[in-house]
């Protein structure tokens, strides 16, 4: 069965394993779903991630970060969906919760934050928002 959504999937295993309050979460993989993890380690919401192998099937394995038996994430939103694409120019990324959570942002340089695009100047595909 074909998924029309994979980010969107990713999104929702990582917050259901937040709620279920578990160590880590197997995601199948793709080239966007370990950007979006690489972002997430590089902004300390994720203690790390890796890439194992199940069954002749590739997973994302990615290890979540509590602090005092607190998820570090406190929430996750699919901004640009298949439905309704949300491309911005760098004047106009968003920022979530006044700067203290991130949004992942496609742009022609590759998967980044909001911060970093807003830096280089580059506007582009909003694909989430983590807080």
């Amino acid at each position: 069965m074909s998924m029309t959504d994979p980010i969107a999937d990713f999104l929702t295993r990582v917050r259901n394993a937040i709620k279920a309050e578990k160590k880590s979460v197997d995601i199948p993989v793709s080239k966007m779903k370990v950007g979006i993890a690489e972002i997430l380690k590089k902004t300390s919401y994720i203690s790390d991630y890796s890439l194992v192998e199940n069954d002749g099937k590739k997973y994302l394995s990615v290890k979540l970060k509590y602090n005092n038996g607190v998820n570090v994430i406190e929430g996750l939103r699919r901004v640009s969906k298949p439905g309704i694409r949300k491309y911005v120019k760098y004047e106009n990324l968003p920022r979530v919760r006044n700067g203290l959570g991130i949004a992942v942002v496609s742009t022609s340089k590759g998967l980044m934050t909001e911060k970093e695009a807003r830096k280089l100047q580059i506007g582009g595909e909003v694909i989430c928002a983590i807080w």
